[in-house]
């Protein structure tokens, strides 16, 4: 076993703090990465305070992780040491079921293994990216191309294929009209991938705060959602709509805003439910969906689209001993609109 220095969550309540945690010794299909950069993802805020279920403390959260290749297993053939790598939300599946042989891991019949807080198949928890090294099996490494910096790779392991997954399977584009709801970590994301897509973008938000930064990154529209005229003038409007706010949102409102046979996919997981009311469903054959990330192969394809063109997050990168006030920030929807860990900041 490799110990190696990490931050991690104590109780559900108290700050996170620095620790050591152990990786386990490198096997023959495994990689060992030493991590450069990690991205807080909201997920990660929601997992250590024990709002999405219980949790076994200690626990080092973290599943936007990029850094370079320090070791392979002897038949790992894909990936080389030195190599640019990144792991996101998930480390393992079964590999056997219906969903895992159509290339989407991520809605393993028999459960993924994520890559924190999961069950790892030696039988210990998993440990995430808020550490200087991971040992991942090669089939769950990712490429980083070459032309995206280091820190701006990491949120696209999460943010990034969190977003582009459902406007690809929806098939955003020209000709479609995407609504993205909330510009946070996921929503500036997903209006930067919809635009690149083709797609005609509106952000929809609770104010104009940030309508220069949503206008910047392509959308052709930015409204306010705290004024009710919106949703009057916006009805039957879009295509898509791609929720990715942590909070509950007037599911009868939104829905209102799709036209015919028009979807509303969230991204975001409040902890609360969001009550679906089915009249809103029958007008112009609407659908509500969830969406989770993306297969490893699509993952892939994020990586190498958003290089092709040049999109990255815009992020703020910070030392390890930052993260706690980072979360507090995260809540406050104070960070423009990632923060990374410099994880040189642990070594």
């Amino acid at each position: 076993m490799r110990t190696v220095n990490a931050i991690a969550a104590t109780s559900a309540t108290d700050p996170l703090v620095r620790t050591t945690i152990e990786r386990r010794d490198l096997g023959p299909h495994d990689v060992l990465i030493e991590i450069r950069y990690a991205g807080i993802c909201h997920s990660d805020i929601h997992t250590v305070r024990g709002e999405w279920g219980d949790v076994a403390y200690p626990l080092t959260v973290g599943h936007e992780i990029v850094g370079q290749v320090a070791e392979v297993g002897r038949e790992v053939t894909g990936h080389a040491v030195g190599d640019r790598v990144g792991v996101g939300c998930m480390v393992n599946s079964c590999r056997e079921c219906e969903n895992c042989r159509a290339g989407q891991e991520q809605y393993c019949l028999n459960g993924n293994t994520g890559t924190y807080a999961s069950v790892d198949r030696d039988g210990t928890v998993t440990q995430g990216g808020y550490s200087t090294h991971i040992v991942v099996d090669a089939d769950f490494v990712l490429r980083v191309p070459e032309n995206i910096p280091y820190e701006k790779a990491a949120p696209l392991l999460c943010a990034g294929i969190t977003t582009y997954s459902p406007l690809a399977h929806w098939n955003a584009g020209p000709g479609k009209k995407v609504a993205v709801v909330g510009l946070g970590g996921l929503g500036h994301m997903a209006v930067k991938i919809a635009v690149a897509m083709g797609a005609d973008v509106t952000v929809l938000s609770q104010t104009l705060g940030k309508k220069d930064d949503g206008l910047a990154f392509g959308a052709r529209d930015y409204q306010a959602t705290g004024d009710p005229a919106t949703f009057e003038a916006l009805r039957n409007s879009f295509d898509l709509i791609i929720n990715t706010v942590s909070a509950p949102i007037d599911m009868a409102a939104y829905l209102g805003l799709l036209r015919l046979d028009g979807t509303l996919v969230s991204v975001g997981a409040p902890p609360q439910p969001l009550p679906v009311p089915v009249f809103a469903l029958f007008g112009n054959r609407r659908s509500f969906a969830g969406s989770s990330i993306g297969g490893i192969a699509e993952t892939q394809q994020m990586l190498d689209f958003c290089a092709e063109r040049g999109i990255a997050p815009d992020v703020e990168v910070i030392g390890a001993d930052a993260v706690n006030e980072a979360y507090e920030r995260v809540l406050r929807s104070d960070v423009r609109y990632r923060f990374v860990i410099d994880v040189d900041s642990l070594r």
